[in-house]
């Protein structure tokens, strides 16, 4: 058993030495990553503000229950308003509800484009169903929220035959922007940037081959070398061998 679990653990430290190495080598290349990191950044802030259009989302809301009397709220009521949240929010993306508000507002999309600017939810399991509609044209958005919930309050009873909801508060012109959101867009380029370089940094550390130190010729070949050259200038260790040479040389002379 200690035979065979040997080789694991060396095996275990030679891949923990490898990660190690990888960590130096991306510290080497810290200013790159850094710079990576800075343009990532910009080319996305960039875009961002010039190429990406302003989005802005209007939001009106319905309440699912009606009194079955005039001024009775029972609870029978509150169950069926509670039951039929869901229902009506299916039932409002449906194709009659869409092209009614495309025909009065006369929008120019089809149904699929309008479905796709709509997002409708029931708020955390209440009677409150949200209607937010996301358009390039603040005022557009608020008049195509405000028509889904006037259109639905319609024609949905009659289809469901369930008590017409109330329209608890209409759209208001939206004041900012709900996309694209700068700051998001420019950690998203930032990281983008940094991990295409990892990623190129580790392709070239995988595949450098080369032999940079003793522990890498005894890794590759199992022995120490004897002997490593240094690193330096050869030219000047070469000039300063020849300069002490000569001096000897010419310090036998005097003495001869």
């Amino acid at each position: 058993m200690n035979l065979q679990s040997t080789p694991t653990k060396m095996e275990d430290q030679e891949i923990e030495i490898d990660l190690l190495d990888l960590f130096g080598y991306y510290l080497n290349k810290l200013p790159f990553l850094i710079l990576a990191v800075v343009i990532g950044a910009v080319i996305a802030g960039a875009v961002t503000v010039t190429l990406l259009p302003n989005k802005y989302t209007a939001t009106s809301r319905m309440y699912m229950v009606s009194a079955s009397s005039d001024s009775v709220v029972n609870l029978a009521d509150l169950n069926l308003g509670t039951s039929i949240s869901s229902d009506y929010v299916e039932l409002m993306m449906s194709r009659p509800v869409m092209e009614d508000v495309i025909t009065k507002l006369d929008l120019n999309y089809t149904y699929e484009q309008l479905c796709g600017m709509v997002n409708l939810s029931v708020v955390n399991n209440t009677r409150i169903i949200k209607i937010a509609v996301t358009s390039t044209d603040p005022e557009e958005a608020m008049k195509i929220s405000n028509q889904i919930a006037r259109t639905a309050r319609q024609q949905l009873p009659r289809v469901m035959e369930a008590p017409t909801p109330s329209i608890a508060e209409e759209a208001v012109l939206p004041t900012g922007r709900s996309s694209p959101s700068l700051t998001k867009n420019v950690m998203i380029g930032a990281l983008l940037a940094l991990v295409a370089l990892l990623a190129v940094l580790t392709i070239l550390y995988m595949m450098d081959d080369t032999l940079k130190s003793a522990e890498d010729v005894e890794k590759m070949f199992g022995v120490m070398p004897l002997s490593v050259i240094p690193e330096g200038d050869i030219a000047g260790l070469v000039k300063t061998a020849d300069n002490g040479r000569s001096h000897r040389r010419r310090k036998k002379g005097k003495k001869a």
